[in-house]
């Protein structure tokens, strides 16, 4: 039987049934099964006659499908000179390539190849880990030495795993101020707590007069405790082995291809602690929780904040002065 006809008898089926309003009836007279008939009844309905004609069989995913050749080397290469786990090689073929590949695909390609397990020192563990509910009320900062000259400051919202990223040639308090006012406008929401480590750039009095100013509470960790920090010295270790590791640090271009990179990061790439979710579609759940700038100002009490002292001793005898009578 030709296409067409194959179609006309389908379009026959179709329209007796919309005519009779009988199942029954249309397949006892045309010789059809019912599942048969109420396939090409939804078919016809979502999309007219064109919808009768046969759908491609081939399936959605092919897993015996091999590899090509260039693409399997790919794959080895980054794992031999760059030592990337699967997900993070499938996160590399999208973000420089555009090439999507399932997980399995690529362990089918590195078991063939026989190449060994990466062996990872686990991380002690610091009990259960945390998660702040509202975007922007912790943003966990910090600076990275990449090269000399080259230091990368990172902010990264708790709820959401967004990041503000920058470069500056030195750790001070002016680039300080300057990269807070990056994030205070990269970031979509209203800023409520800046949490860091003890670097002195984050100590001085004008960045603990500027983050006053804007009704943000300073709060530093303990020394030797950089667990407290961690969402924020993880992603500095994700920043060191998928984006440092491929640019050339002479580049002029180095600032651009940062906010490429931190671009990828906030839209594109899956996050494991977000169910495989990227941080923006994170914030699309929890959006409607965030609070506004009017609100922040609102519960900011001046007076219950002051000065920190890099020197943790200090700070904490401070802190038990401002408690006395």
């Amino acid at each position: 039987m030709s296409w067409g006809n194959e179609i006309s008898r389908r379009l026959r089926w179709v329209k007796m049934y919309l005519e009779l309003g009988d199942a029954g009836v249309v397949c006892r007279r045309c010789g059809v099964s019912r599942p048969t008939l109420r396939k090409w009844v939804r078919r016809f309905e979502a999309h007219g006659e064109v919808g009768l004609g046969s759908l491609s069989r081939r399936p959605r995913s092919s897993p015996k499908a091999r590899v090509e050749e260039g693409l399997r080397e790919k794959i080895l290469e980054l794992r031999r000179t760059r030592r990337l786990g699967a997900r993070r090689i499938q996160n590399e073929l999208v973000r420089r390539d555009r090439i999507h590949l399932s997980l399995a695909t690529i362990h089918k390609v590195l078991t063939r190849a026989a190449v060994k397990p990466l062996i990872r020192w686990r991380r002690k563990s610091h009990g259960k880990r945390y998660a702040r509910p509202i975007p922007g009320d912790r943003v966990q900062m910090d600076t990275c030495k990449i090269s000399p000259g080259i230091y990368q400051y990172t902010a990264i919202d708790d709820c959401t795993r967004y990041r503000v990223l920058a470069i500056f040639p030195r750790r001070t308090a002016a680039h300080t101020i300057e990269f807070l006012e990056q994030v205070l406008e990269e970031m979509y929401w209203p800023i409520q707590r800046i949490q860091t480590d003890r670097g002195r750039e984050f100590f001085a009095l004008e960045v603990q007069k500027w983050l006053m100013d804007r009704c943000i509470r300073f709060r530093p960790v303990p020394p030797r405790s950089p667990h407290l920090n961690g969402k924020v010295e993880r992603s500095q270790k994700t920043d060191l082995d998928e984006f440092w590791s491929t640019v050339d640090l002479k580049d002029p271009d180095l600032a651009a291809h940062l906010a490429d990179w931190q671009q990828y990061y906030n839209w594109d790439r899956p996050h494991g602690s977000l169910n495989g979710k990227s941080p923006m579609e994170r914030y699309d759940e929890v959006s409607k929780q965030t609070p506004f700038w009017e609100d922040v100002e609102k519960g900011f009490d001046r007076g219950k904040e002051r000065f920190r002292e890099a020197n943790y001793q200090l700070d904490q005898a401070l802190e038990k002065l401002k408690g006395c009578p």
